[in-house]
């Protein structure tokens, strides 16, 4: 089923404009559903899993569906204890509970047999948007800076930290011969495409997990410097497997490296947009050129 029909385009347009539309107007969504009752918020994000069903239709199998339908639903649930218990916002382990199952359900492919290849990458927007319906909308958790309108500020400090970053995961790439030099010049739509794919497709979803939900969290018990570290060796770990399917120990090295620059970008303003920026950068220049 590797057709483009409608159902699978409705269901990844289904899966697409929830973090688009937290990413541009999430303020006013956030106000709009604070004013609903809340076991109409709590039971709301099952919609999310809808993509689930339009892409599996007719083959669609009982336990995925209460998977899709059930998960955002007990995400709302735990964050809401989680804000009812700490309303301080200093980080409950409910909410580093959520966190660790969606990264593992993501690094570890736990639902990616209920896709056909290559619709998976739906089921990490579906898990994507559950988190942002559950930190921003039940949670309102603070400074997690999601906000797609890019700002002046968020070129400086991203491009910064590229610069900052480059002389260092570049050289030590090559050195370790994980990277490899591809002097050539992509067409600039090619090049573009690429950039553009790259930011929303990959930088803004990590950047969301990693700096605005768990940086944000570990820096309320930690510090900024430490929890910046934590962050980046987490992040530098997520990616063990991405590329092989045994421990890519230089792959997870150049990584945490790139991530504390990425963390950098996003804790000088809280936006998600700066570190975005970064990463979308790196990881072009390296699918283009190295």
């Amino acid at each position: 089923m590797q057709n483009w029909t409608v159902n699978v385009i409705l269901a990844i347009v289904w899966a697409v404009v929830p973090m688009l539309a937290f990413g541009l107007v999430g303020e006013t969504i956030v106000r709009w559903l604070g004013k609903v009752g809340l076991p109409v918020r709590l039971i709301l994000p099952a919609v999310l899993g809808i993509p689930y069903v339009l892409v599996s239709y007719p083959s669609i199998r009982l336990s995925w569906l209460v998977l899709y339908l059930g998960l955002p639903v007990v995400i709302a649930i735990f964050l809401w204890r989680a804000r009812l218990v700490d309303r301080e916002q200093k980080g409950n382990w409910r909410d580093f509970a959520i966190l660790l199952f969606l990264g593992l359900a993501v690094d570890l492919r736990w639902f990616e047999p209920a896709w056909p290849v290559p619709y998976h990458v739906v089921n990490k927007l579906i898990l994507l948007d559950s988190g942002l319906y559950g930190f921003l909308v039940i949670r309102q958790l603070s400074n997690v800076g999601f906000d797609l309108q890019i700002r002046l500020t968020d070129l400086k400090v991203g491009l910064r930290e590229l610069f900052f970053c480059a002389p260092v995961v570049v050289p030590l790439g090559l050195l370790l011969g994980f990277l490899h030099f591809r002097p050539h010049a992509p067409a600039p739509i090619t090049a573009l495409a690429t950039l553009a794919f790259t930011f929303f497709g990959n930088a803004v979803p990590e950047e969301i997990f990693f700096r605005g939900w768990m940086q944000n969290l570990i820096e309320r018990r930690t510090g900024r410097h430490t929890a910046l570290l934590i962050t980046a060796v987490l992040f530098g770990l997520a990616h063990f497997n991405r590329i092989s399917t045994h421990f890519n120990w230089r792959y997870v090295l150049l990584a945490t490296i790139a991530g504390i620059f990425y963390g950098r970008a996003w804790r000088d303003n809280h936006r998600i947009a700066a570190s975005a920026v970064t990463h979308s950068l790196v990881d072009t220049i390296w699918t283009l050129w190295l």
